[in-house]
């Protein structure tokens, strides 16, 4: 049985006399073979590698590739000349098996076979001589590349096989070929340096190279011949470079087949993390977010740590992206669908902007109405099915129900009509929000409306109005700004801990009128109360304060009209 892709076939450990060999042969499946590399003592196979020459244009670059920058050029121009590329079907006899290894990247392949497949076996006569020369190389070869030169090497099948599933098939295929004595492969001279350092590492674990540009290489040519060992050694140095945008995108544009492999998982976080951090406040880098390709977006918007102003404005920003990248309504509807509107946490949008979704041309109208409903039914649960619901949620990629750290704190609101145009607005704030106010931070609620005008709160730490000590205030603001003036009654409360004497030593958690007042309100202004709890900030923040219930604040106002 074949163990899997992403480890090692074999422990190498072994019960052979140690005396007689090195230790390291029989120490781990990490065993240093260096002394064994291409020595024919310890070798029961050769390797024949011959190197077919670039275009022009790709040696070129090749030679020039010294940053991350030159190496994703370079793969670029490699891609769009392997699409050139026709390659024949091979013929052959029993001498000599030949793998042509210039294959394009998985995901440029259109209708590739299953890469988990054996290994086909390709044979051609080995040439010598005058004969050589003069063969019809077009039977095997690319129709614009030659063989400019040849390298053989002394190896072991058995080490090769014990580090690669690729070669353990090629060896163990109980096909005539397992039993050559010669196995040759075809790489372009771009792909020689890649090579050697991985069958380098193969007996040693260990790379001589340590630029970018050159591990990239050696990972590409470690998942061509699956070699997981040295995609995650490659991988691990590559995570402990210094990050940039450009490699951070870099490494996430990797071939389909490097991005699925488990050996590169931690280098793709990495990467996701890098861009989620250096963008959390995608307003401060407007230009550089709206450039970024599909896989950097994705990135940036699965945290939960986006400084955004709500959900509402996430979608906007996806909705403005997308338009700008996809002009195509049918492009743009299939990656919203299909990529984008899982970055996208409906639930937290506000019902008025849930409406805008549901007549947005650029959604498909059945996966819009999929998404709005769901997000409807969560805002319908009762609060401990939502936690609930958010805790199983967070384990996923879609991460739906998982609450962002907003810059506008999501409200919940009931609305009145009769006998009195009225609306009771709830607001929570964690602890670690109201302790990250001190000594003068705000945090502000979405806005939410009443009689057609448009609210919010803010919580504040500030000083008390003799300015001695600090404290938490609320506040009460209206939107709009203008001449427009609306007169309403308000009352703030917030759920308090208190010991009732009867019965004894019962607690209740209810919410506790603290301030209320009235004002006729115009565009733009705020009112409210400089120290709610009527306490210093070191007694409302403490341990023991009574307004923190299992970690959270809970806040109400109650806002009314008046005629």
């Amino acid at each position: 049985m074949m163990r899997d892709l992403n480890s090692d076939l074999f422990d190498l450990r072994t019960e052979m006399d140690t005396a007689e060999f090195p230790r390291s042969v029989s120490s781990s499946s990490d065993a240093d073979f260096a002394f064994a590399f291409n020595d024919s003592n310890f070798s029961d196979r050769q390797l024949r590698i011959e190197i077919m020459g670039d275009t022009p244009e790709t040696r070129l670059e090749s030679d020039a590739c010294t940053s991350i920058a030159d190496w994703a050029r370079h793969r670029k121009r490699r891609r769009e000349d392997i699409k050139k590329e026709n390659v024949v079907d091979l013929s052959g006899c029993p001498e000599e098996q030949i793998l042509n290894c210039n294959q394009p990247d998985i995901d440029d392949c259109d209708g590739c076979e299953n890469p988990d497949e054996d290994t086909v076996a390709m044979i051609e006569e080995s040439p010598s001589g005058d004969e050589g020369a003069n063969s019809n190389e077009s039977d095997w070869s690319m129709d614009f590349s030659t063989v400019v030169r040849v390298k053989t090497l002394h190896i072991s099948s058995p080490i090769l096989a014990a580090k690669s599933p690729f070669f353990y098939k090629l060896f163990s295929n109980g096909m005539r070929e397992s039993e050559q004595r010669h196995v040759t492969l075809r790489i372009n001279a771009s792909e020689e340096a890649a090579l050697m350092e991985l069958l380098n590492f193969m007996y040693s674990n260990t790379l001589s190279t340590a630029s970018a540009p050159a591990l990239l290489d050696v990972l590409m040519a470690a998942d061509k011949f699956e070699v997981a060992s040295c995609m995650r050694h490659c991988s691990r140095l590559l995570r402990n470079m210094p990050m940039t945008p450009e490699s951070a995108l870099l490494y996430l544009d990797l071939p389909s087949s490097v991005l699925m492999a488990e050996a590169v998982q931690p280098l793709t976080d990495a990467a996701k993390q890098f861009l989620a951090v250096r963008y959390r406040d995608i307003t401060k880098f407007q230009e550089e977010v709206m450039a970024l390709p599909l896989a950097g977006i994705e990135a940036v918007l699965a945290s939960d740590d986006l400084q955004i102003a709500s959900e509402d404005a996430v979608y906007d920003f996806v909705l403005k992206w997308a338009r700008a990248q996809y002009p195509k309504l049918e492009e743009r509807r299939d990656v919203l669908g299909a990529r984008l509107s899982r970055c996208i946490r409906f639930p937290y949008m506000t019902c008025r902007k849930l409406k805008k979704v549901l007549s947005c041309n650029d959604f498909d109208h059945e996966a819009a109405t999929k998404l709005v409903l769901e997000a409807l039914f969560f805002k319908a649960e009762v609060p401990h099915r939502q936690r609930a619901m958010a805790s199983e949620d967070s384990s996923s990629l879609n991460r739906h129900y998982v609450e962002r750290a907003y810059k506008y704190r999501p409200v919940k609101v009931v609305e009145f009509e009769l006998p009195r145009q009225q609306c009771v607005v709830y607001l929570d704030l964690k602890r670690e929000e109201c302790a990250n106010l001190y000594p003068s931070g705000r945090v502000y609620s979405q806005a939410f409306h009443l009689g057609g005008q448009g609210f919010f709160l803010s919580a504040h730490c500030n000083m008390d109005q003799q300015s001695s000590f600090h404290c938490f205030g609320l506040f009460l603001g209206m939107q709009e700004k203008g001449s427009v003036t609306f007169a309403v009654d308000y009352e703030f409360a917030a759920r308090t801990k208190q010991v009732q004497p009867h019965p004894p030593n019962n607690q209740t958690e209810d919410f506790l009128s603290k301030y209320k007042g009235n004002y006729t309100f115009t565009g733009g202004k705020a009112v409210g109360y400089r120290n709610l709890f009527a306490l210093p900030w070191t007694s409302f923040i403490a341990d023991d304060s009574p307004f923190f219930i299992n970690g959270v604040l809970h806040l109400r106002a109650e806002l009314t009209i008046k005629h």
